[in-house]
């Protein structure tokens, strides 16, 4: 419950120290499950302005005593050449000194004529990789034609933008 405090999500439903309701709970299942009906309203950090606040719990953390650290150290590579594309990635998951795995796939087919690379939280490229599969396959669908590359990299910008400043930690070569 300590984290909760921090984090300013005590007021949650499921947190009450009353008893439960059922309209409770159903309140508290949606509000967290609510990107299972729509993929783009993800649920936004728990308090107000994330790039503001979060810069903020960093910059204190000698006297907070919370760090936060986001280690990089993912290399994408990308070749275009007359024959086609070549594609390279190392195949480690890290989280800071940790490894989380030795075979992460970060090379993903977004539909059948076009790949992606991926680098950064890999909760974050994994959704957003399904979520870009499904408008790509929705296009394909509405319009009969495959989708540009520069359109399914644009749905990519437009998705970054909008999670601007959120703690959204994803790169995505196309």
């Amino acid at each position: 419950m300590a984290l909760a405090e921090i984090c300013k999500i005590s007021n949650a439903p499921y947190m009450r120290p009353t008893a439960w309701s059922s309209a409770d709970v159903e309140e508290g299942h949606k509000a967290l499950t609510c990107n299972l009906a729509n993929p783009y309203a993800l649920a936004a950090p728990p308090f107000e302005n994330p790039l503001h606040n979060l810069n903020q719990i960093q910059a204190n953390a000698d006297k907070t005593g919370i760090k936060i650290d986001f280690d990089h150290g993912t290399t994408t590579l990308g070749f275009k050449f007359k024959g086609g594309v070549l594609l390279a990635v190392d195949s480690r998951a890290t989280g800071g000194s940790y490894i989380g795995s030795q075979s992460m796939k970060k090379i993903v087919e977004i539909n059948q004529f076009m790949l992606g690379t991926l680098a950064g939280g890999a909760a974050d490229c994994v959704y957003w990789d399904r979520v870009l599969s499904k408008e790509c396959r929705l296009h394909e669908l509405r319009n009969k034609e495959r989708i540009s590359v520069a359109a399914a990299s644009k749905i990519m910008a437009n998705i970054a933008h909008e999670y601007k400043g959120m703690g959204l930690s994803m790169g995505m070569m196309l």
